[in-house]
């Protein structure tokens, strides 16, 4: 099924767009419900978006690719937490220092690895997509939610197992527990640092998975690649008031607004820098729609 075919494009495209949102913005949660505010999203996101591709160039594997790809984001991540709660170096010159290693440190190894500093390109295969009869037959919806790369329902699973996992499990109530008052959870003779720990690695791998999808779906490697998405996830999981079904609507609301902005160059007579930075535009107005409503709320 082409493209072409669906009745609503930019919708279909908004549901593919947004997963790397989704993903990032899901493993942020668990760093925000224990107490951490994880602004190495980005950073994470994009270590994992280069060595996914390049694995999978060197193999020929997409699933190598993937596993290995988010492989260096868990470790990027288990190092920015040992720099955190190990060293007691503060969290967001930590997080921010991620970011800037991974910028700084893919072009490097481009360069390095295939004497290019701009687009690397890898003949690999791309992302299969998937057709779910099932889901096909819904009015509307199905074909919403049909055609998408494996990554994309792959992302809905994982949406769904972290809820369950927060919500349903001892360990999702300490971990909230240990954002809400790490003194209750070491009075229980727990450790808050390990499920800090932990949620920075589940950090990790959601972003990794993020970025894979990012290069995987072009066989490319492009500098930056992540181009913000990493903070937009950040911003996702307090407009989406730190619930996975929340997060989900907020990746969404991205997600269409990248697909709009995608449509309009080609279709709208006005600048492309603007075009371009409607994305972000939207997250701003995002986040003081979101700062009115918790004041008003505070205040009822």
């Amino acid at each position: 099924m082409n493209e072409q075919s669906f009745t609503f494009p930019l919708l279909h495209n908004a549901i593919g767009i947004m997963t790397p949102f989704l993903l990032a913005a899901t493993g942020g949660l668990f760093t925000e419900l224990a107490g951490m505010l994880n602004i190495a999203l980005e950073g994470l996101m994009l270590i994992g978006a280069f060595f996914s591709v390049v694995f999978a160039g060197l193999t020929g594997s997409l699933a190598i690719g993937v596993l290995l790809g988010i492989t260096s984001a868990v470790l990027a991540a288990a190092l920015f937490a040992a720099i955190s709660l190990n060293l007691k170096a503060n969290v967001f010159i930590s997080g921010l220092a991620t970011n800037l290693l991974a910028s700084g440190l893919t072009v490097v190894l481009a360069f390095q690895l295939f004497g290019n500093k701009g687009v690397v390109r890898f003949q690999i295969a791309k992302l299969p997509s998937l057709n779910f009869p099932a889901l096909a037959r819904i009015p509307v919806l199905g074909d919403l939610l049909i055609g998408h790369n494996v990554l994309v329902y792959f992302s809905w699973l994982i949406v769904v197992l972290a809820a369950l996992l927060i919500y349903r499990t001892p360990f999702g109530l300490r971990i909230r527990g240990t954002g809400l008052g790490a003194a209750t959870i070491t009075s229980l003779g727990l450790k808050p640092r390990h499920y800090q720990m932990a949620g920075i690695l589940i950090s990790g791998f959601t972003c990794g998975l993020a970025g894979a999808m990012l290069t995987l779906k072009l066989s490319a490697f492009v500098p930056n690649i992540t181009s913000g998405r990493g903070w937009i996830a950040l911003v996702a999981i307090y407009l989406g008031n730190r619930t996975p079904w929340g997060i989900v609507i907020a990746s969404f609301i991205f997600g269409f607004a990248e697909s709009l902005s995608n449509y309009a160059q080609g279709a709208i007579n006005i600048p492309a820098d603007f075009i371009l930075a409607f994305p972000y535009l939207i997250t701003v107005l995002a986040m003081i729609g979101y700062s009115i409503w918790r004041h008003y709320r505070a205040r009822a």
